[in-house]
């Protein structure tokens, strides 16, 4: 994606979580939901940047709502991409349900208690793809999914929704595509399954252009 925005004429940033790619040398059952908010904060100060449109995927859309709400006025527009898109109080474990905690939590007990495994990818992503993205796929800290959001009451900058219809076996997203709709966000559905930036990318430059008009 980032050569694709980039020729499309956009600045674009992506930044590591703690614990993750190229930092998984800083990985610790330490890190949580917090940590990675802060990662990203860190970046949009640093960097001076301002009418930021920040996107988050899957998870990151918890981590992408915390940081529109501690950003200062920096994020002019939060896009969640097939993502989680809390409120106030709610914990990732929550929003997906008590048989997917379950399930997560097993396969953090079966290692070091810890490090929930990273889901398998969906079957449509090319043998390739899938072979390059496997190894630097990384566990991920149980307290970045047990950690409840807070925010500060204060409005969210503008929402948008994309909405991925090639849906897995438990369809975890849909509650939050109908609550944009709902809402009257702009919205976007793409025949795609969950990691569209890997199987339809230049479909996923046009719909990001678009939203963010």
């Amino acid at each position: 994606m980032r050569p694709l925005l980039r020729a499309a004429g956009h600045d674009i940033f992506t930044p590591s979580y703690t614990g993750l790619g190229e930092r998984a040398h800083l990985a610790s059952s330490a890190i949580d939901l917090d940590t990675h908010i802060a990662d990203v904060l860190g970046l949009l100060q640093c960097e001076d940047l301002r009418d930021v449109v920040l996107i988050g995927h899957s998870y990151g859309g918890m981590v992408a709502t915390g940081i529109a709400d501690r950003a200062e006025g920096r994020v002019a527009k939060l896009i969640y991409l097939d993502a989680f898109a809390p409120t106030d109080g709610q914990s990732l474990f929550q929003l997906v349900g008590a048989e997917t905690e379950a399930r997560m939590r097993a396969g953090a007990a079966a290692g070091d208690g810890w490090r929930v495994p990273s889901n398998p990818m969906p079957p449509d992503t090319p043998a390739e793809y899938a072979a390059w993205a496997a190894p630097r796929r990384m566990p991920q800290p149980m307290k970045c999914f047990e950690q409840r959001l807070a925010l500060s009451g204060q409005p969210l900058p503008r929402r948008g929704y994309i909405y991925c219809t090639r849906i897995a076996p438990q369809d975890v997203f849909r509650q939050f595509a109908d609550r944009a709709k709902a809402e009257g966000w702009p919205y976007a559905e793409m025949d795609a399954s969950h990691n569209p930036h890997i199987t339809a990318p230049e479909e996923l430059r046009d719909v990001l252009q678009e939203m963010m008009k």
